[in-house]
């Protein structure tokens, strides 16, 4: 169901957890068993990342994909989810 939801449509954690009816939490657990089962398949499981939404500092580096507590760079927790989508690759 939450594979249905992301493909081709871009949706953060807090978003999916209202489509499937699963609380945040696990709908993170999903995602991350989603990411590594899409390794090796025709789709390719995109991550847009967090951003703050006070200096724009981008968290590309961050491999979990929970939304941070903090702005590394500011400090301020005004911080922007991150973003999921599943789309097909191209051959």
């Amino acid at each position: 169901m939450i594979m249905e939801a992301l493909l081709n449509h871009e949706a953060d954690a807090r978003e999916l957890s209202a489509v499937v009816g699963l609380p945040q939490k696990e709908v993170v657990g999903h995602l991350e068993h989603i990411q590594k089962s899409l390794h090796r398949s025709e789709y390719r499981f995109k991550v847009f990342p967090a951003e703050c939404r006070n200096c724009g500092f981008t968290f590309s580096k961050r491999e979990r994909l929970t939304k941070p507590g903090k702005c590394p760079a500011c400090h301020k927790q005004y911080i922007r989810e991150p973003k999921f989508v599943i789309t097909k690759k191209k051959p």
